[in-house]
């Protein structure tokens, strides 16, 4: 799919990953590029469209899909995440009810909602950004892996669903992104313009699946292994 004949609509855009992306869809010539965010105030970011959007209300998905009918490429970037003690702390199901409200059930309802623009569209994307903690283990970001596994399982549910149709879905798979969130973290990043020029990449040559990083690619090389890379010893 060419990004110089697409509409993107990326969640989560006012910093971070999302600003990245959708910075990169306007430098690749995208005909149109929506910046859906909660808070639109002071928004000015050259080539792009506010659109205001809160993954985790269905209403106002609903208003944003009525805004921005002509979207042939959504990418699923809003996500929180939240540390914990322990799998087992006392406070982790109440930590991973409020983490899946946005990294699962937020992307399960900007997909049921736009769909029907993408499917309308001759050629159409759904990309979700997921994380290596998809198939990783993490004690204290447990509550977001759980979230992650989930909706890498949830992308391809919809990736089946749509096999037949004009409508392609993407999983992205990242460890972490250097951006504002890990400022303070002693850890191996990745470019956030390296990880939204292999979407891109992935867009255009029709991909099923984008790994970036090293670390992550091992990763999932490792899944099959006889120990496998998500056992830790």
């Amino acid at each position: 799919m060419k990004i110089t004949d697409a509409v993107v609509f990326i969640t989560g855009a006012n910093r971070g990953l999302g600003l990245v992306l959708a910075k990169e869809a306007v430098q690749r010539g995208a005909k149109k590029v929506y910046a859906g965010m909660r808070n639109t105030d002071n928004f000015h970011e050259q080539g792009m469209i506010a659109v205001h959007v809160d993954v985790t209300n269905p209403e106002s998905i609903q208003k944003a899909v009525a805004e921005c009918g002509d979207v042939s490429i959504l990418i699923n970037n809003a996500g929180i995440a939240r540390l914990n003690q322990s799998p087992v702390d006392a406070e982790i199901a109440a930590t991973t009810c409020k983490v899946l409200e946005t990294n699962l059930y937020g992307m399960i309802n900007s997909t049921q909602q736009f769909s029907p623009v993408l499917s309308a569209q001759p050629e159409s994307y759904i990309v979700n950004i997921l994380s290596d903690v998809s198939w990783q283990p993490s004690t204290f970001l447990a509550s977001y892996a759980i979230s992650k596994a989930a909706a890498w399982s949830f992308t391809n549910s919809t990736r089946q669903w749509f096999a037949k149709s004009n409508l392609h879905v993407m999983g992205v798979h990242v460890g972490f992104i250097d951006t504002d969130l890990t400022q303070t973290l002693d850890i191996e990043k990745v470019s956030p313009k390296v990880v939204a020029e292999h979407i891109f990449d992935g867009i255009e040559r029709n991909a099923f699946e984008v790994v970036v990083g090293e670390s992550s690619q091992q990763l999932k090389q490792g899944l099959t292994a006889p120990i496998p890379s998500y056992i830790s010893l």
